[in-house]
């Protein structure tokens, strides 16, 4: 008789949170990415090519992002207004206060 192999675990990608530095599934967390066209933008399928960093859903940490360097540190530009714009409608928390 043929013994069945015990099923392996799928890989789950871990990031990390640029302001909390908490560690999670990739999933979970909202990617921000840097485009040499286009500035900041949110990238909701994880995919888009440019320079990106992870934000975790705690509004703390969306505004932190906002209102300090951690964020322009980490994608290694400068946020523009119409950046900030961009990623507070982007958090609908944010976007209601």
């Amino acid at each position: 008789m043929a013994r069945k192999q015990p099923k392996r675990r799928k890989h789950v990608p871990q990031r990390t949170c640029v302001v909390c530095r908490t560690t999670t599934d990739k999933r979970t967390l909202t990617r921000l990415v840097r485009t040499p066209d286009d500035g900041i933008h949110v990238d909701p399928t994880g995919k888009r090519p440019g320079r990106g960093a992870y934000l975790c859903d705690n509004p703390a940490c969306w505004d932190k992002a906002l209102h300090s360097d951690v964020l322009a540190n980490a994608l290694r530009t400068t946020l523009t207004d119409a950046d900030r714009e961009r990623i507070r409608a982007a958090h609908p928390r944010l976007a209601q206060g």
